[in-house]
């Protein structure tokens, strides 16, 4: 065979194996991301806000103001919403459109995970890095929930793997020098910066300082001369490393480095005209909203009870990329022993390493602290995991050879601990679901299967049955576990009650609101609340429900079992109880209170609004 037939033959395995792989890692995140995605109803608080802000946006024709029950949301930007009403516009109203654009955020996401591996760290590491973000647990999450974490971690992480794509050069082993080559030209450096603005579109100010911030501590390790801290004393030498990469002088010089007059000019193009057009729409009150209170109140102060102390992101982050985490102590082992050997993908790991850090320190460093806002850094933990993975596939760990087993180990430990809590759990909250228990097999099986491979030396089989088990583990979860969840949520009664009793019903709640009540009725529901913990604000609001009932016979009313004590005595002679469920997951009741129809038959407009609301479907229009 000629030289030229032999190249001819390489370059198509390369490229069957490229398009082996993409397929791979997309049917992985696919099945895990969109199997039953419209299954459940939307989840109380945050997924009927996301989506009923849309709804209410794509209502009204506009794509500028964000309000939630008729009121300004401005708890965030604006991409979400456009992504949401896009999905609207093309599928319909629905629970699995709302959720569809963070499916594909979070898809995509995986593909870049992929390419950003292939390029650090080889094709074959890639591949494992794709597949297990693609099946670790909090990022299956924000893919299959109607939040702006996905959109976020889509924008964020298309910067970071544009700045790698274009710098970095293919994975190699040997050692790589100079810094000529650590920062991209400028065509791609607006590139990048120009989807950290669309990142500022998702979330704010963290689109561009969190991933600026990341290669920045990247650059900053990398770009620091040799330093010889042999001569100190061995408690002296960290302090002295760090203080020698965030010296003002070379930090300052790095910044520089970075361009952050581009940075600032291409992420503000694409992000000010939206904020700056809201900020006129709503006088401002959107921005004080949003950068004051959601922002700025979250990072100097624990809002809604939302603390921890310096290991909660560590454990987040353990959680978050279950199953793929019960290899977290060989996956540090082995990184810190390959940094110290120094060889071609040390700068790679540098970087990855970059990512998950400066994610951690920061968020450690604000006072509101809540799993989802590290979920950013996921693609970079599993770009170490796909690496130690590869390592371990071609018998090349510098650590004990006894560690993967105790990782397998580990995931046999929680599957015990699934299977005996899961049905202890579904007893209190989930009568009749304690047979989901059996989902505790799934990580002892992953992990029994894995470790009999691994014995008879077939890693590679080894490997991909731990990453096949891992995507059933997560989609199990979400797509069976979820679905059978929703079944006990009962509120949805409530609104159906009131329905039934009026077509066109002026709702209102009293001591409690779920998001879901509007999304689900497809009209605002007032809310009434005391302003204080005072026996007279509570007198009050208790007046003005009782002049809401009068004042209409369409008025009606959902409250709880507090409301009702307050009310008790009170209401007008012809409005009484119309239902009362139990509150999903909660230890209290809810109340549907109003006036009973007159006629003995229903009209259909009435029948079919609480068939749509018992079979948990939205209407298609949101009604002011």
């Amino acid at each position: 065979m000629s030289m030229d037939q032999n190249l001819t033959s390489k370059e198509s395995w390369l490229k069957s194996q490229w398009l082996r792989h993409l397929a791979t890692v997309l049917a992985v995140s696919c099945v895990v991301m969109l199997t039953n995605l419209g299954g459940p109803r939307l989840w109380d608080r945050d997924e009927p806000r996301n989506a009923n802000c849309a709804f209410e946006m794509l209502g009204r024709g506009d794509w500028i103001v964000p309000t939630f029950n008729a009121e300004l949301r401005t708890h965030k930007p604006v991409l979400q919403y456009w992504s949401i009403m896009i999905s609207y516009s093309l599928l319909g109203v629905s629970e699995f459109s709302a959720r569809l654009p963070s499916a594909v955020y979070a898809i995509l996401t995986a593909v870049l995970t992929w390419l950003m591996g292939r390029r650090l760290f080889g094709a074959t590491a890639g591949l494992w890095a794709g597949c297990a973000i693609g099946s670790s647990l909090l990022f299956v999450m924000a893919g299959r929930a109607c939040t702006p974490d996905a959109t976020l971690i889509f924008w964020s992480t298309l910067s970071l793997a544009i700045y790698v794509l274009r710098t970095f050069p293919v994975a190699t082993e040997q050692p790589a020098t100079g810094r000529h080559s650590l920062f991209p030209d400028l065509l791609t450096a607006v590139l990048m910066y120009g989807a950290m603005g669309f990142a500022m579109l998702a979330k704010g100010p963290i689109g561009l300082i969190i991933p600026t911030a990341c290669i920045g501590m990247f650059l900053l390790i990398e770009t620091l001369p040799p330093l010889d801290v042999s001569h100190l004393v061995w408690w002296k030498r960290f302090p002295a490393q760090v203080w020698a990469v965030f010296h003002p002088v070379h930090f300052l010089r790095t910044c520089w480095y970075m361009n952050p007059v581009m940075a600032l000019c291409v992420s503000l193009a694409i992000a000010m005209p939206w904020y700056v057009a809201v900020g006129i729409a709503t006088d401002g009150e959107f921005l004080t909203g949003f950068f004051y209170d959601h922002n700025l109140s979250r990072a100097t102060n624990a809002m809604e009870g939302h603390r921890g102390n310096v290991l909660f992101y560590p454990a987040a982050i353990l959680v978050g990329m279950f199953p793929w985490s019960v290899i977290a102590i060989p996956l540090v082992m082995e990184v810190s022993a390959r940094l110290r050997h120094r060889d071609g993908q040390s700068r790679s790991l540098v970087f990855a390493i970059a990512w998950v850090g400066v994610f951690i320190g920061l968020f450690t460093i604000a006072k509101t602290k809540l799993p989802s806002y590290i979920t950013p850094c996921y693609p970079g933990a599993a770009l170490l995991v796909g690496y130690v993975v590869d390592r371990w596939v071609r018998n090349d760990l510098l650590i004990a050879k006894f560690w993967p087993a105790i990782a397998a180990g580990v995931l046999v430990v929680v599957g015990i601990v699934l299977g005996a809590a899961v049905p202890a759990i579904a007893e209190e909250h989930l009568p009749g679901e304690e047979w989901l228990g059996i989902l505790g097999l799934l990580p002892i099986l992953t992990a029994a299967g894995g470790t009999v491979w691994a014995y008879q030396r077939q890693r590679l089989v080894a490997a991909t049955w731990f990453a096949g088990g891992s995507a059933l583990i997560v989609m199990s979860i979400f797509a069976l576990g979820a679905q059978r969840a929703d079944e006990h949520q009962r509120s949805h009664e409530i609104l159906a009650a009131i329905f039934a009793q009026h077509e066109h019903p002026e709702l209102a709640s009293y001591r409690t609101l779920e998001p879901s009540w509007v999304f689900y009725a497809g009209m605002p529901v007032r809310e009434y609340s005391p302003a204080a913990k005072s026996k007279k604000s509570e007198a009050e609001t208790a007046a003005r429900v009782i002049e809401h009932l009068e004042k209409s016979a369409g008025a009606y009313l959902i409250t709880n079992r507090a409301g009702m004590q307050d009310l008790q005595g009170r209401l007008p002679a012809d409005v009484v109880v119309l239902a009362e469920r139990p509150l999903f997951l909660k230890n209290d009741r809810l109340f549907a209170i109003g006036r009973r129809r007159q006629e003995t038959e229903a009209p259909a407009e009435v029948t079919a609004h609480v068939e749509r609301i018992m079979a948990k479907q939205p209407p298609e229009t949101f009604r002011y």
